[in-house]
């Protein structure tokens, strides 16, 4: 690939988010194109090439993994199936953007940094809310110390619907959900990390499936090294939008941001007042999961290192075990805690 070229990625899975993504890489980047898509389902991988001009469609990853045309992977498929994948990837010289989580253990997660490292390829995790305007912002703010010394936090994430919980993993609410609040925390309090977990969590939306492991209400608190203390939460069921927000208080102001409002337009009618909400990620999200792309494409040319890396994967996934453990136990969980390398599920 030379700086004229443009930088021919492959995607991997054509699912929900994996469509949007092929979208991005095929019709929003300058300098960018959508060179493959691998899906098990060729029908799926052929509808999306096919829609957006690419010119490839595989059933096989490998197939797509030694395409020489092909410089660099996203990787949308489950989560069950990332660090497999990333290690692939990386060991094929492609650089890799990963879809989050990164890995679902420890151990998985160091092998995927490891192979990435080994082979010399940018390794960038979908934590989208570092793209967002307001949350960078925010980063920004909290880094030049503009609210002082950060004391209490919080970050929260609520889903519209719960709408068919049979084929959701257990404790996909820490790892695939609060997953990204916990890295959200990090980066709003930089240069600290967490030291201490201790988290509750309920079938409160279906209280059928509890036995099956699936808690659909979540709250996480968490103290830092830094003595900041933070606060995670998570529901599966709000029924007026899609839900994200965030707060940074410190010792010399405060910081509030998101914004689930589809436009600034307030309506005051008999029935009271009323805004319109988002009910989906790809809405409140959008630009932001252009932009990480973006970054991504950024990486791979300059061969720098992306925003969000797959140590910070690794961190956030850090903070979901040990939730996963707290609720277990009944305990806070320190995160020098040897067993968080599994959920004991």
């Amino acid at each position: 690939m030379t700086t004229q070229q443009p930088l021919a990625v492959g995607l991997i899975g054509a699912g929900r988010m994996g469509s949007f993504h092929a979208e991005t890489l095929a019709r929003r980047l300058p300098g960018v194109r959508l060179a493959a898509v691998a899906d098990p389902a060729l029908g799926a991988a052929r509808c999306l090439t096919d829609r957006l001009g690419c010119p490839t469609a595989y059933t096989e990853i490998g197939e797509l993994l030694a395409d020489p045309e092909v410089d660099a992977v996203v990787i949308a498929t489950p989560a069950r199936t990332h660090a497999d994948l990333v290690e692939a990837a990386a060991r094929a010289g492609k650089a890799v953007y990963c879809e989050k989580p990164m890995a679902t253990t420890l151990a998985d997660a160091d092998r995927a940094i490891a192979a990435a490292a080994a082979a010399g390829v940018p390794l960038q995790v979908g934590f989208n809310r570092r793209y967002d305007a307001g949350f960078r912002a925010a980063h920004e703010k909290v880094a030049a110390g503009a609210i002082g010394t950060p004391h209490l936090l919080r970050s929260l994430t609520r889903d519209p619907k719960l709408a068919d919980p049979a084929p959701i993993p257990p404790w996909t609410i820490f790892l695939e959900t609060l997953i990204h609040d916990f890295d959200t925390l990090r980066y709003l309090n930089p240069g600290a990390e967490p030291a201490e977990v201790f988290a509750w969590a309920d079938a409160l939306v279906r209280p059928d499936f509890k036995d099956r492991g699936l808690l659909d209400t979540a709250v996480v608190t968490i103290r830092f090294d830094n003595g900041a203390l933070a606060t995670a939460e998570a529901s599966f069921q709000a029924v007026y939008g899609y839900d994200v927000r965030g707060e940074v208080f410190g010792s010399a102001g405060m910081l509030t941001l998101g914004d689930i409002r589809r436009t600034h337009l307030t309506s005051y009618g008999a029935e009271g007042i009323a805004a319109e909400c988002v009910t989906y990620d790809q809405d409140l999200f959008h630009d932001a999961y252009v932009a990480e792309l973006a970054d991504f494409a950024d990486s791979v040319r300059s061969a720098r290192t992306p925003t969000a890396t797959g140590e910070d994967a690794r961190a956030a996934l850090t903070i979901a075990l040990a939730a996963v453990r707290s609720v277990q136990e009944g305990a806070p969980v320190h995160l020098k805690d040897s067993r968080l390398g599994h959920t004991g599920t």
